[in-house]
């Protein structure tokens, strides 16, 4: 979580700065803008990266922040109580749905990939993960008897279930955008 934290604070930074710069001056190149398809001043100007009437951003500040704080917390030795899991865990359910849908948003609807948005994208998905494979473990999240054996094998198949997610978001950008990447070959 420390991790994650850290790294999804740090992306949310630069893309802070960069909505700044983008505010000051309309026409900033941006230095992650390498491409047509690989851009973030194409994202960074759209409705879709202020879905709530601020930059999104905003957001991982605030969210990544918090969640660096609970890892360092948890490294230091402290206990949560269960309420507190419950609201990580709503906290990352969020997390993951708004990331999946920025993600349907920039692959599909704006026909750009933002490197710094990709990176929050990579760390949400094992974040959200392992919070609820935490909490289902620790018994926050109570599972139903019927479902007890799907929890235990996603639990024991935990990288299998991270890598076949990536290799799905993967496969989506490559076909969608494989106009482009074939013209690379």
């Amino acid at each position: 979580m420390l991790v994650a934290g850290i790294i999804g604070v740090l992306c949310a930074g630069i893309l802070t700065v960069d909505k700044i710069e983008l505010i000051k001056n309309p026409s900033t190149q941006l230095g992650c803008d390498i491409n047509p398809i690989v851009a973030c001043g194409s994202v960074i100007t759209t409705p879709q990266a202020s879905a709530f009437g601020f930059p999104n951003p905003l957001i991982g500040l605030v969210g990544f922040g918090m969640i660096a704080v609970i890892g360092a917390g948890m490294l230091a030795g402290a206990a949560f109580r269960r309420w507190f899991w419950l609201c990580v865990q709503t906290g990352v359910l969020f997390g993951i749905g708004f990331v999946t849908w920025l993600q349907y948003q920039t692959i599909f609807n704006i026909g750009a990939l933002c490197p710094f948005c990709m990176v929050v994208w990579a760390v949400m998905i094992p974040l959200f993960l392992y919070v609820t494979f935490y909490n289902l473990h620790e018994g926050h999240i109570k599972v139903p008897a019927n479902l007890k054996k799907a929890s235990a094998f996603a639990q024991r198949h935990h990288g299998d279930i991270l890598v076949l997610w990536y290799l799905i978001i993967i496969g989506v950008i490559l076909q969608h955008f494989w106009y482009y990447w074939k013209t690379l070959l």
